[in-house]
């Protein structure tokens, strides 16, 4: 679903948000202890999911994990923006994430084969950029310098690619 809202796929994006709002949360408000604030905190992390789905990288870091993270990070932010002490900002770093379901790691298996398999459908340069760019956060200048093309079409390069992805996704 993460990569489905990097495509900007707002029905992804609900679906994201209806099955984690509740976990993201309870980190929040975990690591906050306040539950307006943790409510404030759970929208600003689902805007930085929205702008920010396509740095999440598909490795060895399961989406929830990604999720935790995230919620997690932008709730210690919070707290040093508070100027809290440092005692404090370390227990509340020490909230862990929990390990996966099952059916979550299934589901996640399931739609990482049909990334591998859409990604196997883009040329193999296009494909090479976009796991640069959104898989290991190369900036777009870096690659278009690594693939000797201008800046502006390693942007149509990765657009267009995303666009072939989303479409693959779909089917």
């Amino acid at each position: 679903m993460i990569v489905r809202v990097a495509m900007r796929d707002r029905a992804a994006f609900d679906l994201l948000y209806r099955h984690t709002s509740a976990k993201l949360f309870g980190v929040c408000l975990r690591v906050l202890r306040d539950r307006a604030e943790a409510e404030e905190a759970l929208q600003e992390v689902y805007v930085k999911v929205w702008t920010k789905a396509d740095r999440f990288a598909i490795s060895d870091l399961s989406p929830i994990s990604w999720l935790v993270a995230v919620a997690r990070n932008h709730s210690i932010d919070r707290l040093r923006a508070r100027r809290l002490s440092a005692a404090e900002i370390d227990e509340a770093a020490e909230v862990a994430d929990e390990r996966p379901t099952p059916e979550a790691l299934a589901v996640s298996g399931g739609e990482q084969e049909a990334i591998a398999r859409c990604m196997d459908e883009l040329e193999s340069d296009r494909a090479a950029a976009v796991r640069g760019a959104y898989v290991n956060g190369d900036s777009y200048a870096e690659l278009a310098e690594r693939f000797s093309v201008p800046l502006n079409t390693m942007r149509t390069w990765l657009r267009r690619s995303l666009l072939k992805l989303r479409e693959c996704m779909e089917r």
